[in-house]
């Protein structure tokens, strides 16, 4: 099974907020925190911009830990969670 979604379920501007001023007191830049979450900028911008809202569990963690904050300050699951997926497929 695939990795649980997550869509940015704070304001785009409290990420960009937060990228001004990280848990550590330092800035951090679009390419830094795709760096930091292991994807292309472009991933980081399209949320910046509103064109993306989702990214895979790992990715949300990965950003939410470079920015200084708990998975669920910027995140919230999309979807199903996956018992639910299960429940379905053994109802069908």
């Amino acid at each position: 099974m695939s990795e649980p979604m997550y869509r940015l379920a704070a304001d785009r501007t409290v990420l960009r907020a937060l990228m001004k001023r990280t848990g550590d007191g330092r800035p951090v830049s679009i390419r830094g925190l795709a760096q930091a979450a292991e994807v292309h900028h472009s991933t980081i911008g399209n949320l910046l911009t509103g064109e993306q809202e989702s990214v895979s569990e790992s990715v949300a963690q990965a950003v939410a830990d470079r920015v200084g904050v708990d998975l669920g300050v910027l995140w919230e699951r999309d979807g199903r969670t996956s018992r639910s997926r299960r429940r379905q497929a053994v109802s069908i």
